[in-house]
């Protein structure tokens, strides 16, 4: 992705009064962000049907580009890299979304198109209960489920749980924050989020100098549900941003799950709920949960691997086997995502497919999570 082509994305979301679906619509429909800006004067050229505030919003763009070319220089000066929707390293399972970010803002060594990531959510008034569900968690999956990325929101109680236990168990961790990388809210987490960003990472749709808004934390929540194949709420009263999360998963027809908790109990009433109402699948351990996402294979395929099991020389394959395999004879070595891209199957049932493939030993993991053809 050419430096142009980033500074003219970071300046379309300076449209703040354009309606995000609509903006990332019309990038997806022409395209190239430069190309949009090059016809800032003339956009109907283009885009037939641009409503009037567009029209007026691009033709005043060039403060913007003043603006996004030094937030691109702070980027590249701090090592933080900007992905644009169209790029192969942006979260493929967010840009399935409807209102995905046009530019994420990122540092960290986690891969975002992992493939296994799931979000963990709650109140920030966590008790000693929900401290326990979650260290008991992470430390199951680091057996369970070694390569899975856990993403929350970086705040108080449920978040940061999730993120220290998934550092002191091995497994990466992203923090989604609403504001700018150029600071870290709340300032009490920070020790943690630099820990982060060699085992996880830190990642945000906001521009530097952006505060932590109240609304900034509701835009935050829909990136953390929306990158993840399923989100679990541990503790929850009956309101709160983590029935927010929850419910933007649902509407990504992402998995949704949760903890039960003592009746009565406020900071299991949100979860009880949920669950009572077939908001959420109950879980009580993380081998229920990666039952329930069908990733109990992950096991058996290390142990095949240790034993030396060898592939099927002529293996039985699906049409959606099929696909792939093709896609992989004409170009190997490829990355989930342009997998995604190549045989037009979304990221959650490709990852399934995948995975069958490298138990039949068609295809095998490279370093960079590449899939490299076997046959």
């Amino acid at each position: 992705m050419s430096s142009n082509e980033i500074i003219a994305a970071i300046a379309l979301t300076r449209l703040n009064y354009f309606s995000l679906p609509g903006l990332v619509n019309l990038y997806r429909s022409v395209g190239s962000a430069e190309e949009i800006i090059a016809h800032r004067n003339d956009i109907k050229a283009i885009l037939p049907t641009a409503q009037p505030r567009l029209i007026e919003a691009l033709r005043g763009i060039d403060d913007s580009l003043k603006l996004a070319a030094a937030e691109f220089r702070w980027a590249e000066e701090h090592h933080v890299e900007v992905l644009t929707l169209g790029d192969e390293r942006y979260p493929q399972r967010l840009a399935e979304c409807e209102d995905a970010p046009l530019v994420l803002f990122y540092r960290g060594s986690a891969d975002l198109n992992s493939l296994h990531i799931v979000s963990m959510v709650g109140t920030r008034k966590a008790t000693r209960y929900g401290e326990d569900l979650i260290n008991k968690f992470c430390q199951e999956m680091r057996t369970a489920c070694p390569d899975v990325v856990i993403v929350s929101g970086l705040a108080y109680g449920i978040d940061i749980m999730a993120h220290r236990a998934a550092l002191q168990n091995g497994l990466d961790t992203i923090g989604v924050v609403a504001h700018g990388l150029d600071d870290i809210y709340p300032a009490h987490h920070r020790d943690t989020a630099i820990k982060m960003i060699n085992q996880g990472g830190l990642l945000t749709e906001f521009t530097t100098q952006t505060r932590p808004e109240k609304m900034n934390f509701v835009r935050r929540n829909r990136i953390v549900a929306g990158m993840s194949d399923a989100t679990i709420l541990v503790e929850s009263a009956a309101k709160g941003g983590g029935l927010i999360t929850m419910s933007l998963a649902r509407s990504y027809g992402r998995d949704s799950f949760a903890f039960p908790g003592a009746v009565g109990a406020p900071y299991s009433e949100g979860c009880n709920n949920l669950i009572r109402d077939n908001g959420a699948q109950l879980i009580t351990s993380a081998n229920d949960f990666v039952s329930a996402m069908g990733w109990t294979d992950v096991q058996r395929l290390q142990e095949a691997r240790e034993q030396g099991i060898e592939r099927q020389i002529f293996p039985d394959l699906s049409d959606e086997e099929k696909c792939v395999v093709e896609a992989l004879q004409k170009t190997n070595d490829q990355q989930i995502n342009m997998l995604s891209v190549l045989t037009n199957l979304p990221i959650a049932q490709l990852s399934g497919i995948l995975f069958t493939l490298e138990m039949k030993g068609v295809v095998r993991t490279l370093a960079g999570a590449q899939y490299h053809l076997c046959l």
